[in-house]
Parts: C-alpha cells; sequence; structure tokens
C-alpha cells in the first residue's frame, strides 16, 4: 500500500478505485502547472450535469451529431455486421447509441463506464425498450485496457465511441486510445466514432461558457468530488470557471482560476495557490477531416467512410482495423 493509499484507508473506507483517484488528484495537483485529468468529472453529478450541457442552446455538439446519426443511419448500419457486439466506450446517455439500436441488428450492446451507478441505471432503462437485446454493462475506465464479457466473445465486434471526446485527449493520448481500442475489440473489428471540427472560434467560446452556467458547475465538480472523497476543503466560491481557445493547439482549454492567495488540504497534502493560478481540468481538441484520417491510420485504424453536417460543424466516421 503506498503513501497516499495508507493516509487514506485511515480516514475513509478502502477501496483501489479511491486511492487511484487520490493518487492522481496529489500527483496532479503537485505538478507545475497544477492540472487534474478530466476522467474525474464523471461520477453521478458530473455525469447527470454534462447531459445538462448536452442540451443547452450554445452546445451544438450534441445535436449535430444526433442529426448525423439520424440521416445517415442506413448508411452505418450497412457497414455493421449482423449480429454484432456494440461496445460503446465511456457510455452516457442513451440517446445517441438507440439510434444505431434502431437501425442496426446488433446481436449485443456492452456500455461501459466509470460511473457504475449511472451506467447500471442507463442499461437498465434500455432493456425496457430493446427487451430481446443482451445487455452487459463493463464498470471500468475505458481508457486502460479491460476484459469484454465473455458472452459477446464470438461475436463480430463494433466500438462505439460518439461525442467530442476523443479531443479531450492529447493528439499521442487519442493514438494510444485508438490502439487501446482495436486490441480490445480484435481482429476484424469496426468503429463508429465522433470527432468535433475547427470552426469559428466564438462559436467554440459560447459552447463551453454557456450563459447559465452549467459548465462551470460541471467543471466545478470536480472539486466537489475531492472534497466528498478525498476529504479536501476547497472552497468553492474562491474558483471560478474559464475556458478559452488555443488556436496554436486546435483546442478548448477549460480552467479553474483561484480567485485569491489559498491553501488547500487533501489528506495529508497541502497545495498553496497564488491568486490568479489555474488548475488545468480539461483540453477539448478540434479536428480537421484530414488529421483525423492521419491520426486514425497511424493507431491502426482505415477510414471507411466519413459523414458531417452541412455546415461541417461536427463528423462521424466508420473506422475498420487495418492489418
Amino acid at each position: 500500500m503506498n503513501v497516499h493509499a495508507a493516509a487514506l484507508a485511515k480516514a475513509y473506507p478502502f477501496d483501489e478505485a479511491t486511492s487511484i483517484f487520490a493518487d492522481d488528484v496529489i500527483g496532479d495537483l503537485a505538478r507545475h502547472p497544477k492540472r487534474l485529468s478530466p476522467k474525474y468529472f464523471y461520477d453521478a453529478a458530473g455525469s447527470e450535469l454534462f447531459e445538462q450541457i448536452t442540451v443547452l442552446p450554445e452546445y451544438y455538439p450534441t445535436r449535430t451529431e444526433l442529426g448525423i446519426l439520424r440521416d445517415r443511419g442506413g448508411e452505418i448500419a450497412s457497414i455493421i455486421p449482423d449480429g454484432a457486439a456494440l461496445v460503446e466506450f465511456g457510455a452516457g446517455a442513451t440517446t445517441k447509441v438507440r439510434l444505431l439500436l434502431e437501425h442496426c441488428d446488433f446481436g449485443a450492446y456492452v456500455p461501459v463506464d466509470i460511473s457504475g451507478d449511472f451506467l447500471n441505471a442507463q442499461a437498465a432503462a434500455l432493456r425496457k425498450d430493446f427487451p430481446a437485446l443482451g445487455i452487459y454493462p463493463v464498470a471500468a475506465d475505458f481508457t486502460t485496457p479491460f476484459a469484454l464479457p465473455e458472452a459477446v466473445a464470438s461475436m463480430p465486434k463494433v466500438g462505439f465511441f460518439p461525442g467530442s471526446t476523443l479531443g479531450n485527449f492529447e493528439p499521442q493520448e487519442a493514438g494510444a486510445f485508438l490502439r487501446s481500442a482495436r486490441r480490445i475489440l480484435g481482429r476484424g473489428a469496426q468503429m463508429i466514432i465522433g470527432v468535433d471540427l475547427e470552426k469559428d472560434e466564438r462559436v467554440l467560446y459560447d459552447a463551453y461558457n454557456d450563459a447559465a452556467g452549467v459548465t462551470a458547475r460541471f467543471n466545478l465538480n470536480v472539486l466537489v468530488r475531492i472534497n466528498r472523497e478525498l476529504g479536501g476543503n476547497f472552497d468553492l466560491s474562491a474558483f471560478k470557471h474559464r475556458s478559452i481557445y488555443n488556436r496554436d493547439r486546435h483546442r478548448v482549454e477549460m480552467h479553474l482560476i483561484s480567485r485569491k492567495a489559498q491553501t488547500v488540504r487533501i489528506l495529508d497534502n497541502t497545495f498553496s495557490f497564488r491568486p490568479g493560478e489555474s488548475i488545468h481540468t480539461e483540453n477539448s481538441y478540434k479536428y480537421s477531416l484530414e488529421r483525423f484520417t492521419t491520426l486514425a491510420r497511424s493507431a491502426g485504424w482505415a477510414v471507411r467512410e466519413s459523414w458531417t453536417d452541412a455546415a461541417r460543424m461536427f463528423s462521424v466516421h466508420a473506422l475498420a482495423a487495418s492489418g
């Protein structure tokens, strides 16, 4: 047991996932500049807040991708083999996957998500509407290797990675994820993936700084989680949400900015903040079609088809494992 885990075990019921959370948070806040991993946004409260974000008027990705999936569902279905297992990486609400399930004859659905409670609730709702479909939720960090259920072992595999989640990875991490997904899905796999595209900077700013402040609450919720699960003492009123577009790196950056000089305690560690100092919580990279094709190819995938909306705001790609 490492030092952080030992301290955690004394103060809270010990489990491996919380120990990993503690080590990541403490290690990342000790960096200069400070950061936190965006995967920790998605506790039950964070998952619910994100679903609220997806229906905001400023937030174009969800409705635009839904339009592509709805309009091009027949074309997507023609590529996917009947009886395949659909494996959704980072499964959230079931709105998008329902469009695929309605168009395609899948043999099973495997939603994978780090938030087990939210995952199981969504799976239970889906079973009511698709009673003949085998649904096998897997509570796991989809960015790391995990085992698929034995029930789908003999089925062809199709990955599903909608939304703009790929953009949350650094480019080298995005390549590593795509390679990992290829290994998990196995030989002959296919994948349907959503990728946000480069666009006017004002559209991007508004999407990540909504007038209702939901994105700000989503960003700040990671501090609420640290306080609850790791005994932190973050004062939420002492931090503010900020999102900016970094033109040179083709990405939106989300930050939590310290409003004052302050010290925060987490377990047996303290972290000092200067006024205006940032905790960098998330990036959202925006791709051109050409740069995404190059990324996919480098990770062992060939782009079979690509679809966009009329305004070229968002894209959906059908990939096939190459080699």
